[in-house]
């Protein structure tokens, strides 16, 4: 569906994107993440035509739209501020690109309508100006506006950013129940790693300018291929030598003469032998400190060296306490090695490093 081949964006003497290549499938839940910065939302005005790439090609269903106009690439854009006109009604505002493809009004009324129901507008919050919505409400003005022109590819760049936390939780559901009812392509920007995780079909993990990978969910977090996903999607225990020679499983030899650093995702130890996976192996650990959040508490223990956080499920907030002796499992398979040159994922016994998604 969308093919972004050998893309480079420069900025004066600033390179961007140095050289870019995604392929986007139909249909598909698509999301750009990283760090401010890092070229993903550059990443997305090239495609949507607000950036003219100065190298490389885009295709959208096979057609070259490098230099293309961006009202002649059949998308619609949700912006970070929604950029509504505060002074013009939620009806107006839903019908300007219906308005300026001069539809004819009989039409324009059907798809407004039409397009209201589907975000869950009110024909009463139709007629009221912008100004007078919610922040939640006004995205979804947003996302009508964008929609009701059927584009063949939806692009948003962080819409949910403004939003507080509760609201931000309720529309991420209704955005991707919106995206599967209408089947539409969608490419979507954020810097937010539970939003990527909980809402896409794929994730492609930005850094300066390049993808470090590209996968589903899982792979981004449960086999992230370099140090710099392992480190900036969720949380993990820094692991020493010690620990992970005691776990009886440690990284290849890279020939590199730098070693590897190592890591384990923060709900893949336990206290409980009952919870750990088949392949665990124990390790006496002393509990540091503990967080209380009522359904689970997260604990930091100190185990060969390391600092461990666990994340402990509550049976009436009797879980171990600060100072107290405990015993970590941990499965081998589940600790994350990188070549500390590369940065570059190791398995076990493994001589050069996982090849990345680069």
């Amino acid at each position: 569906m969308i093919q972004l081949s050998n893309l480079r964006v420069a900025f004066d003497e600033f390179v961007a994107i140095p050289d870019l290549n995604l392929a986007i499938e139909q249909g598909e839940f698509f999301t750009l993440l990283g760090p401010s910065g890092c070229g993903k939302t550059t990443a997305l005005r090239s495609l949507a035509g607000f950036v003219q790439p100065s190298g490389g090609s885009i295709h959208i269903g096979g057609k070259d739209v490098t230099h293309l106009p961006s009202d002649k690439r059949r998308v619609g854009m949700v912006f970070q501020n929604y950029a509504l006109f505060p002074s013009m009604t939620v009806w107006e505002n839903i019908a300007f690109g219906l308005r300026v493809r001069k539809e004819n009004k009989s039409i324009r009324e059907k798809l407004v309508r039409e397009i209201a129901v589907r975000v869950d507008l009110s024909p009463a919050q139709l007629e009221k100006n912008v100004s007078e919505l919610s922040g939640g409400q006004q995205q979804r003005v947003a996302i009508a506006r964008a929609l009701v022109l059927k584009p063949e590819i939806l692009l948003l760049d962080e819409p949910l950013s403004n939003l507080d936390a509760q609201l931000r939780h309720q529309l991420r559901d209704q955005l991707k129940e919106l995206q599967h009812d209408f089947g539409i392509t969608t490419v979507y920007v954020t810097h937010d790693q539970e939003e990527a995780l909980s809402m896409s079909d794929r994730i492609a993990v930005f850094n300066k300018g390049q993808v470090e990978q590209v996968g589903t969910p899982a792979e981004i977090y449960d086999t992230s291929a370099t140090e710099f996903v392992c480190n900036f999607i969720g949380g993990s225990s820094v692991l020493t030598s010690d620990f992970v020679a005691a776990t009886g499983t440690a990284a290849g030899t890279m020939g590199t003469g730098t070693g590897t650093s190592s890591y384990l995702r923060v709900e893949k130890a336990a206290f409980d032998p009952s919870g750990a996976a088949p392949g665990a192996v124990a390790a006496d650990a002393a509990v540091v400190s503990r967080s209380y959040f009522g359904l689970y508490s997260r604990y930091t223990v100190l185990c060969h060296g390391a600092e461990i956080n666990v994340l402990h499920k509550e049976n009436g907030g009797s879980g171990p306490q600060p100072g107290q002796r405990v015993t970590l499992y941990i499965d081998p398979e589940h600790i994350l090695h990188y070549d500390a040159g590369t940065g570059l994922r190791v398995l076990p016994g493994q001589r050069q490093p996982e090849a990345a998604a680069r």
